[in-house]
């Protein structure tokens, strides 16, 4: 039987279990979970929160990380700035990253959720506002979402992944895991 474990990821925590070559330790996921035979399906940058999906089936984590499969995620992203409907509507179309464009995203901007408090907490500058996005994306390059706020001039603060296909983090804290109860 498939085991696929849903799992928020803090900041600043590598999704991989060990980091043998760095000289100063670094949080990984060996700190969180202490199930053996399970691998990430897929990444989420260490400056990035959220849902990391776990699992012992290889063609599982396939079917989850290739963009081929255009599983959706969603992201909620703080990004410094108010963007308009044309900036938003610039990610509807697809951007053009250095890697080639994205694919067409869903966007739209929302209030500010209820999130547990990231440590550290993200900068605050009186002079420039800050607002928040839902984006769904069917890809998953190095850094995407990231990229693609910049490029439409607004910048992410924080970044969380709340959602990958039909599973959610809806009642997970940060840091804590839980086993999926269907697949």
């Amino acid at each position: 039987m498939t085991r696929l474990i849903l799992f928020n990821k803090p900041y600043d925590v590598l999704s991989q279990f060990t980091d043998a070559r760095s000289p100063t330790p670094r949080r990984t996921l060996s700190d969180f979970i202490g199930v053996s035979g399970v691998y990430p399906a897929g990444r989420l940058d260490r400056d990035s929160e959220g849902l990391l999906l776990l699992t012992d089936d290889g063609r599982f984590q396939t079917r989850i990380a290739d963009p081929r499969f255009k599983l959706a995620k969603t992201y909620l992203v703080q990004v410094e700035g108010e963007p308009d409907e044309a900036a938003l509507e610039r990610l509807r179309q697809g951007v053009l990253l250095n890697d080639g464009p994205t694919r067409p995203a869903q966007v739209r901007r929302i209030n500010p959720p209820q999130l547990w408090p990231r440590d550290p907490p993200v900068r605050f500058r009186k002079s420039i506002p800050d607002s928040w996005i839902e984006l769904t994306i069917t890809e998953g390059r190095n850094r995407q979402v990231r990229r693609m706020t910049a490029l439409i001039g607004f910048p992410t603060l924080r970044l969380v992944r709340w959602r990958i296909g039909e599973w959610s983090l809806e009642g997970l804290a940060s840091g804590a895991w839980r086993e999926a109860s269907h697949i």
